[in-house]
């Protein structure tokens, strides 16, 4: 099938490439981001391949049906960046890559948690600058602390276990109990009670209408002072004016976000040189005990070639008619 993929990276291009001499199918690699005006792009492709930070809104799929794209394969889990019933309309079928690599994101979640603890990230730029003062750099013991953990998918589950591993009392939040989990003493309870007695907390849950926001002011009110925030879900799970206003008032102790409601504008992007117009991000980069990853969680090679795999074997099943086990 002749495929055309949007917002390709080196990366992309490279674990692409090397899958597809598995597949066969005529691959085309475009860094631009599907919006409207990339649209034409697509013309003679009856497959697109986006990424998390592509739109494909009603609008958008209708300039791609009307240029004879009748699939959107999503290289990502979540899908909250397309109109799936504008799909359905248009006869568009969407595939997606439900768990490319649970580990990467869960072990980054721990890498965040642990660096923003330990001010890892700041101790390594005094070292270079040659500053061996130890001052401001004091952590806290995670054994003994209080993790609560929001979502307990495949990479909620595995955060939670590692949590367990370093001895904290874990609690977890999700419409469906991992009976793994159980087993092990992770204590299911209401988002209130994770609020109320969490030390950190890791949010790993789906955007959807009842989560966006999640944490905003009246929730972090009920969290405890000092709290730590981790988010390697969606951006929108957090309602980022309010938590700077919370660590203004030093109620959040510590934030660590791989993602940001704002970031299709920033992300994925060298802006190096340029002047960031955004001023909550601005000023978000403003605190010491804040460290932000570029939506970086997912990136191993293991993950990008399970990815580019799962993704190439959707289009192929489409191709040839088969069910798809990743259809939405």
């Amino acid at each position: 099938m002749k495929v055309a993929l949007f917002s390709a990276k080196p990366y992309d291009v490279a674990s692409f490439t090397a899958a597809n001499r598995s597949f066969d199918h005529e691959l085309e690699f475009f860094e631009d981001r599907m919006r409207g005006r990339a649209a034409p792009l697509a013309e003679g492709f009856p497959a697109v391949c986006l990424f998390v930070n592509d739109i494909a809104d009603a609008r958008v799929l209708a300039k791609l049906a009307d240029r004879g794209v009748r699939y959107v394969a999503l290289r990502c889990a979540g899908y909250n960046n397309l109109d799936l019933r504008a799909a359905g309309r248009l006869g568009i079928g969407v595939v997606r890559v439900p768990a490319y690599s649970p580990n990467a994101v869960a072990e980054h979640t721990i890498g965040l948690i642990l660096t923003l603890n330990r001010r890892i990230h700041r101790a390594y730029n005094r070292v270079r600058d040659g500053n061996f003062s130890l001052d401001g750099l004091v952590g806290f013991d995670l054994a003994g602390k209080t993790a609560g953990v929001v979502g307990t998918g495949r990479i909620g589950a595995l955060v939670a276990r590692l949590l367990w591993h370093f001895r904290c009392r874990v609690l977890a939040h999700d419409l469906h109990p991992d009976a793994g989990l159980q087993h092990l003493g992770v204590q299911y309870c209401d988002l209130e009670t994770i609020w109320n007695a969490s030390d950190l907390i890791s949010l790993n849950c789906p955007l959807t209408p009842e989560t966006h926001p999640l944490v905003r002011a009246e929730t972090i009110a009920r969290m405890k002072p000092g709290v730590m925030i981790v988010n390697t879900g969606r951006g929108a799970l957090v309602d980022t004016v309010d938590v700077i206003d919370a660590l203004k008032s030093r109620h959040v102790g510590a934030l660590a976000l791989d993602v940001y409601e704002e970031e299709a504008e920033l992300f994925f992007e060298d802006r190096s040189a340029d002047v960031i117009t955004d001023d909550v991000f601005a000023r978000l980069m403003t605190f010491p005990n804040v460290l932000v990853t570029a939506h970086q969680a997912f990136l191993t090679h293991e993950a990008l070639d399970a990815i580019a795999m799962t993704t190439l074997q959707n289009l192929s099943d489409l191709e040839a008619g088969r069910p798809c086990p990743n259809a939405l």
